[in-house]
């Protein structure tokens, strides 16, 4: 992920759209690699990710680059993606079902690697998946991303200590929902 310069952020405040271009192309696959791991769906990922762009878009003019605009986009990111899995939560509790059925289609010729890469891609989504929300977001910008506890606790606009407790219960989780998992031990 790029640099944005601060002049193309402030020619895309006052509605440049190629500077807001820029903008997009620079962080759209960082903010959908987010959202991702959070909300653990792709097309929930990719909806969260419109979102987040309408948002940024909605409020650049807002940005005052009291914090650099990477930090101004993880939040927008993982709050968004955070309000998007409560509210799927809370609608269904079967889509798991549902989106395994649409992702079901014949077997192709995949190497052996393929095969590896999925099933550690489902192990990593069904461990995630057992964590809280919150503990959730943290690991997601700790592990994934490598965001230090500091920019994780200005992200999530909550104490360093509470991101360092919400990490170490993370990782704890973790190893125990591993241990539980046929044949793996982490």
């Amino acid at each position: 992920m790029e640099n944005i310069p601060r002049d193309t952020i402030e020619r895309a405040s006052n509605g440049d759209i190629g500077a807001f271009e820029e903008i997009y192309t620079s962080y759209s696959g960082f903010v959908y690699n987010v959202a991702l791991r959070i909300v653990n769906n792709t097309s929930d990922a990719e909806e969260v990710t419109q979102d987040v762009f309408m948002k940024i878009y909605k409020s650049l003019r807002n940005f005052r680059f009291e914090s650099s605009f990477k930090t101004w986009v993880y939040r927008i990111t993982a709050n968004t993606a955070i309000n998007t899995y409560k509210k799927i939560s809370k609608e269904s509790k079967h889509r798991g079902d549902y989106d395994i059925a649409l992702k079901t289609h014949a077997a192709d010729d995949k190497t052996e690697e393929c095969f590896k890469k999925e099933e550690n891609e489902k192990l990593l989504g069904y461990l995630l998946d057992k964590l809280s929300i919150k503990q959730r977001s943290c690991i997601v910008l700790r592990e994934v991303e490598g965001l230090s506890y500091e920019e994780i606790s200005k992200v999530l606009g909550i104490n360093i200590n509470t991101v360092r407790s919400r990490i170490k219960r993370a990782r704890l989780a973790l190893l125990a929902y591993g241990k539980e998992v046929v044949g793996y031990e982490l």
